[in-house]
């Protein structure tokens, strides 16, 4: 990607909607505006085959992870001791399985996080009470900013003490085994299934490393926003009783999920679009995935009016799509999964880290410190970090990509021309937290996404070494041709 210029501008049409929407920023008149979206659920395009619920079976389950002790909220690098709650935040799984009995197993929850050891002791247990290999278990979250903190993400990031790294653990083991009893749910109460999808759009998140955050609203009012976004909104409907009864609508978009920044437990705008769809849809489960936001922002922010709003935005976009006719999943599933080793442009040495540890910045301080004392002890930092990829292929249409860390939207523009602009779906914030995953040009241009900032997730390096978009692209290319050719 070295040299090309960007090309993925948002559309005109877009900004032109956009500036209509946030000039009015009361929730009464959000309201008002998306009033025309009503209930119905659309059908396939075409007329079902009779057989189309033998092809699926899908199940739903879901438990409430609103934390009960005093573990701070995640994210911003601050201490943030809870105060409350605007409404509860969730873990949601979709079970699938297709006429085979061929399983997959999707969790989505309003995390800001999931470090690799919650992954890792998340997927034994799924592997030793449900039969799951790895390729049929998604581990994802929202990267939600008003979620808790958890077990070994971003671990130097906050000011915590020993009772504050004890109300983190037991939270997290509470909340580890309330995913076991959702994914339990979820595949005990499989039934037979139609599954629909298709995409709609919406138009909020804003490339903040394109755009000065003060200057947003002037630049939306001139329609003058520039970088690279995806404001596409995939949805799949998960419909029982013979196709008549919404068991699930599972949709995602492209954004941090940081509107907020109090000490107020919420879902941010994901968990306001999903409340919103719930509320639509008596008995659905609305799951929310954040597809690849990790250079996207929710512009302007920090206003509760703003959060709903753009809660409102993207229900509503989801609601569109589930009114209009969407295409029938046919029947076969798919999975794959891979580690693939990205290697660290420079792995920290103690020469390095001394005035690090003696040093001003708190984070940079606290991290340094901690890697002095593993190089003490012994440990010898690896030069790479096995890096998680995943690819499910769910019919002969639709293909789902999970990818670790917060990529930024690069990968999923450059997998959806690459693979198919209809079908094909990239959840990034997948299985592993990680660290910001740059494309090459992200990489070149440095910046917060793209330079050294390795250390404040807590790896022993600085930056990631520039082949690392195809590495990852390469793992990539390859499990989509071992699950599109039936291997």
């Amino acid at each position: 990607m070295k040299g090309q210029k960007n090309s993925f501008d948002p559309e005109k049409k877009h900004d032109a909607a956009r500036r209509k929407f946030l000039g009015a920023l009361s929730l009464g008149s959000v309201l008002a505006l998306l009033g025309n979206a009503g209930p119905e659920i659309g059908t396939a395009a075409g007329r079902p085959t009779e057989n189309a619920a033998a092809d699926w079976k899908g199940g739903v389950g879901r438990r409430v992870i609103t934390p009960q002790n005093g573990v701070w909220l995640a994210g911003f690098g601050t201490k943030r001791v809870p105060g409350g709650k605007l409404h509860d935040i969730w873990v949601k799984v979709l079970a699938l399985q297709d006429k085979s009995g061929k399983k997959a197993v999707l969790v989505t929850s309003d995390n800001q996080g999931m470090s690799r050891t919650i992954y890792e002791s998340l997927y034994k247990k799924v592997n030793e009470n449900f039969g799951l290999d790895r390729s049929e278990f998604m581990l994802t979250f929202s990267h939600n900013h008003s979620g808790p903190c958890l077990t070994d993400d971003l671990v130097d990031y906050y000011p915590s003490d020993d009772d504050q790294r004890e109300q983190v653990r037991a939270y997290t083991d509470w909340m580890e085994s309330q995913v076991v009893e959702a994914v339990g749910e979820a595949l005990k109460t499989m039934q037979s299934a139609e599954i629909h999808f298709s995409k709609g759009q919406c138009t909020f998140a804003v490339n903040r490393r394109e755009n000065k955050e003060a200057e947003v609203p002037q630049l939306i009012a001139e329609g003058k926003l520039k970088g690279v976004v995806d404001h596409d909104v995939p949805v799949l409907s998960v419909k029982g009783k013979k196709g008549k009864k919404l068991l699930a609508v599972l949709f995602g978009y492209a954004c941090h999920p940081t509107t907020l920044a109090g000490n107020e437990w919420s879902g941010d705008y994901p968990g306001f679009a999903q409340a919103n769809l719930e509320a639509t849809y008596p008995g659905t489960s609305a799951m929310f995935f954040n597809t690849c936001g990790g250079d996207q922002n929710p512009l302007p922010r920090r206003t509760l009016e703003l959060c709903k709003k753009y809660g409102e935005m993207l229900s509503a976009a989801v609601k569109d799509v589930l009114g209009k006719p969407m295409k029938l999943l046919s029947k076969g599933l798919k999975t794959d999964f891979s580690f693939v080793n990205i290697d660290y442009e420079e792995v920290a040495t103690r020469e390095k880290l001394l005035p690090i540890a003696s040093g001003t910045n708190p984070i940079h301080a606290r991290w340094a410190k901690r890697m002095l004392a593993k190089l003490e002890d012994g440990e010898v930092f690896p030069t790479f970090y096995p890096y998680p990829v995943q690819a499910w292929q769910l019919g002969k249409e639709l293909l789902l990509i999970g990818i670790g860390g917060e990529a930024v939207v690069d990968y999923s523009l450059r997998f959806k021309k690459e693979f198919g602009e209809a079908a094909t779906w990239v959840s990034g914030y997948t299985n592993d937290m990680v660290a910001y995953i740059p494309s090459r040009r992200v990489w070149e241009e440095g910046g917060y996404e793209g330079g050294s900032h390795l250390d404040e997730y807590g790896r022993p390096a600085w930056r990631w070494a520039g082949d690392i978009e195809d590495r990852i692209a390469g793992e990539v290319q390859k499990l989509v041709s071992n699950v599109r050719s039936g291997k």
